[in-house]
Parts: C-alpha cells; structure tokens; sequence
C-alpha cells in the first residue's frame, strides 16, 4: 500500500545522516559519485555496474560493496541513485527483471541523476508508486571535473516532503541542490540548461575563431571580455583549450547531441521554437564526422578551422 508522504520524513535526521545506499551506473559520473556518497556523506553503499570489472574496481577503491544485478544492490536501501546513458538503458534497470524496482522496500526513494526524457521520468514515478516507493528525476550539471569534485548543480523534480528527505543525501556530491517542480521538472530543467550551453558554446567557437583571423592576442581578448558582459563558465574553463585545439575536456559530443535530441524531441511536444539549438545540433553532427564523437562540446570550434 502506498505509505502517505508525511510519513517518510518523521524519522530522525540522525538516521539519514548514515543511509543505507545503492547506485546504479558508474560511468564517468556515477563512480565518483557514488564514492562522494560513501566518503563524504557516510553511507553505506552497494553499488551495481553493466561491466562488473569496474563495480569492483570502486569497491576496491571506497571501500564498498558490488552487486551483480540491479535488485540485488537495491535490497534493504533506503535510497537508490542511477545514473546511466538514456531513456532505454534507465528502463532496463529499474522496471525489467532484474530492476531496482524488483528489489526495492516500500518508502525508499529512487533518485535519478541520468539526464533523460521528462516522459520516462514520469513512467518511473508512476512505477515507484505502484511499488509503495518515491522517485525524484536529478539530472546533474558540472561535467566530469563537478562530479569528481562534488561540486554538481542538481535539478530536482518531485514532492517536497521527499525532497526534503532526499537532498541530505545529494547533498554528497552536490554544490547546489534545487526543486524545480513535479516529477519531469528536473529534465525539463536540465533541457533549458543544454539548450544555454550550446548557444554559448558556438559563440565562443566564432568569437575564437573571428579573433584569429583578424590576427588578435586570443589570451588578450578573453582576459579583456571576460570581465564584462560577455564573460561565462565556458570563456572562463575552454577558451585556453579551444584556442589550443584541444578537445579532450569533459562532455562528448555524442553526449551533448543525445541530450540535444531529447530537448528538440520536447520542443516539438511543447511548441518552442528553438533555432539556434537546432542549428548548433547539426554543427555537433559535423563535428562527429570529423571524427570528433569523444571530443568536448567546445569543439565546434574545429568545424569552423577545418
């Protein structure tokens, strides 16, 4: 039976200070991720991955426990994080067989940190629901380096009351956790935060690239600019690189054009018009035939010096 939310946070806060944990995915987010939560936040933590080589090498590593299956690692736990590639690969892992779901107590909460669709989002409240548990969709931004780091921005979407018990938790691997609305809100979030990023990023690409070819000091330019208005997270963190034409940064461009596809697949469910972030998902996919599927998303830079 579904247990009523008040409920869930009439424990004491000394109790969740040492949770009982699992994570689903430990790519290049999940694994230090999930050892922020062990080291960091003091939870005890089981940790599941596809390549069971390196659910070993964390546990190894942190000093925690590896599961060969999803359900196995989510016996017990009081919160379940994951944090995979898509819509399809969260599905396999929480509704299939073998899926966290399958293994889940009543009033545990599932926190999703992969950045995926709003829709599948709201598949897996409704199935949380029906298993007497909770969900929150908490796609993360701050890249590879937030992630080590465990300075990720979290865009959260779900109930107050199991947000409230929640962000603790998150809190492990985060600099800034935010509710943003309903379940579906955290994706629909992190889209506008994708939809900034790419308008930015090809900005800076033709600013690099204009700047060179009128002959300037690049380092002298940023320096300059990016004291005023047209200063940002990526002038400040990719400009040296761009003008290096490294791309080795980072998020892919396999990714970024994965998440773009989700943001235009919502906008023509909602109505928005998005040109730019259409335009600038096509460059990413001339990027990819440059072969660039791994470098940073700064390298739209490299379509334009070709």
């Amino acid at each position: 039976m579904h247990r009523p939310l008040p409920s869930i946070i009439t424990q004491s806060q000394e109790y969740f200070k040492m949770a009982k944990v699992a994570f689903i995915g430990l790519g290049v987010m999940g694994f230090p991720m999930a050892g922020h939560l062990k080291v960091k936040g003091g939870h005890e933590v089981t940790v599941y991955n596809r390549t069971a080589a390196k659910a070993k090498a964390w546990a190894d590593k942190f000093g925690g426990a590896h599961a060969a299956t999803p359900v196995e690692a989510t016996r017990d736990a009081d919160f379940v994080f994951t944090c995979v590639g898509n819509d399809d690969d969260l599905r396999s892992v929480t509704v299939s067989e073998t899926g966290v779901f399958a293994g889940m107590k009543p009033g545990a909460i599932l926190i999703d940190n992969t950045t995926a669709s709003a829709e599948v989002a709201r598949e897996l409240d409704a199935a949380a629901k029906a298993k007497g548990c909770f969900f929150i969709d908490a796609p993360v931004s701050g890249g590879q380096a937030g992630a080590e780091n465990g300075v990720l921005t979290v865009m959260c979407g779900g109930d107050e009351t199991v947000f409230a018990k929640a962000k603790p938790v998150i809190d492990a691997y985060a600099r800034m956790v935010g509710l943003m609305g309903p379940v579906g809100s955290g994706q629909l979030t992190k889209m506008i935060n994708q939809i900034c990023i790419a308008g930015l990023v090809q900005g800076l690409a033709e600013g690099i690239h204009f700047g060179k070819k009128a002959g300037l000091d690049i380092e002298k330019v940023v320096d300059v600019i990016s004291k005023g208005a047209a200063g940002s997270w990526q002038m400040e963190n990719r400009h040296k690189t761009m003008n290096q034409s490294s791309y080795e940064f980072g998020f892919a461009v396999d990714w970024m054009r994965k998440d773009l596809d989700i943001v235009l697949t919502e906008a023509r469910r909602n109505g928005a018009s998005l040109p730019v972030t259409a335009l600038v998902d096509q460059f990413y996919g001339e990027v990819q035939k440059l072969g660039g599927n791994r470098w940073d998303t700064s390298s739209l830079l490299a379509r334009l010096e070709k």
